[in-house]
C-alpha cells in the first residue's frame, strides 16, 4: 500500500500463520535461548505449562505479516521504534496467528518530504485470544 492510501481508523488484517514447534525452537536457539523457548520437557514442568515462542519471534509473525499484506511495493523505508510492546498470552506450538492493525494517525513531517504512519498492531491466536499488542510508527518517504 502506498502511504495516501493509508488513514486513520483504518483497520488492515492479514494472515493466518501457524507457527511450528520447529520454528519456535529455531528461532529460540538462534536468538533468545531461554530454556522455557528451548527445552521441551522442561517447559513442559515449568510455570507456562509447555514450550512458548519468544515474544521477539511474534513480533517478527506480525511483522512478516503485515510488510507482505501492508508495506510491500510502499514508500515505507524505516521506523523510530514503538511506543510499547506487550506480550499478554503466551504462543505455543500449532497456533495459528492472524494481525490486525488500525491506523493511529498519519501525517507529513513539516521538514522533509516524508509520510508518518502510527498504527496499532494486535496478534490474535486461534482461539481470538490476543497474544500480542503494540504500537508503531512507520516512515515512509514521499516525492518532494
Amino acid at each position: 500500500m502506498k502511504f495516501a492510501e493509508f488513514h486513520a481508523g483504518q483497520v488492515i488484517e492479514a494472515g493466518p500463520f501457524t507457527i511450528t514447534e520447529q520454528q519456535i525452537l529455531d528461532f529460540a536457539t538462534a536468538w533468545d535461548p531461554q530454556w522455557f523457548h528451548t527445552d521441551p520437557e522442561a517447559a513442559a514442568l515449568g510455570p507456562h505449562g509447555g514450550l512458548i515462542a519468544s515474544g521477539w519471534q511474534t513480533c517478527g509473525i506480525a511483522m512478516r505479516l503485515l510488510a507482505e499484506k501492508a508495506l510491500a511495493g510502499s514508500e515505507s523505508f524505516a521506523s523510530p521504534g514503538l511506543q510499547y510492546v506487550k506480550w499478554l498470552k503466551p504462543v505455543r506450538p500449532n497456533d495459528t496467528l492472524r494481525v490486525v492493525a488500525t491506523v493511529i494517525e498519519t501525517r507529513r513531517a513539516s521538514a522533509k518530504p516524508m509520510g508518518i504512519l502510527r498504527w496499532r498492531w494486535q496478534l490474535y491466536n486461534q482461539d481470538g485470544a490476543e497474544v500480542l499488542d503494540l504500537e508503531a510508527t512507520s516512515l515512509f518517504q514521499l516525492a518532494a
